[in-house]
C-alpha cells in the first residue's frame, strides 16, 4: 500500500477568511467553502489542497505540523509581501549557507519560508 498527501487541514475560528488569505500568499483560488464551516483551497502554487476547518476553539500553542514553502524570489522581499498582507514575523533563521524565515498566518498557525536550495 502506498499513502499520498491529498489535504492538509488547519483548524481555525474563521475557515472562510484564512482560506482566502492562503488563496492569496499562494495564487490560489477557494474551491469550495461548505457554509464557513470547511473550506478548500487549491490551484496556483500548491501541490496538495489546503483546507481550513471551523471549530469553535483552537488548540494553544506551538503547532506540530506546519508549511515549509519555498520561493524562487528574493527571499527577504517575499517575506516583507507575507508581512505586508497581514503575516507575523516568528524567528529568522539559519546562517549564510541556508536562510528561512518562520512567519504565522492571521490566525497564528506557523509557517516557514526559504529560499530554494
Amino acid at each position: 500500500m502506498t499513502l499520498t498527501v491529498g489535504m492538509i487541514t488547519t483548524d481555525t475560528t474563521d475557515a472562510e477568511s484564512l482560506a482566502s488569505w492562503w488563496a492569496e500568499q499562494t495564487g490560489a483560488e477557494v474551491a469550495e467553502t461548505n457554509d464557513g464551516w470547511f473550506a478548500i483551497v487549491r490551484g496556483g502554487s500548491l501541490p496538495v489542497w489546503l483546507a481550513f476547518q471551523k471549530v469553535e476553539t483552537v488548540t494553544a500553542g506551538k503547532n506540530r505540523l506546519h508549511l515549509d514553502l519555498t520561493t524562487d524570489t528574493d527571499l527577504d522581499a517575499e517575506v516583507e509581501r507575507l508581512l505586508a498582507a497581514g503575516a507575523t514575523l516568528v524567528a529568522r533563521r539559519g546562517d549564510e549557507s541556508f536562510r528561512w524565515v518562520t512567519l504565522a498566518d492571521p490566525q497564528g498557525n506557523e509557517f516557514c519560508v526559504s529560499g530554494k536550495h
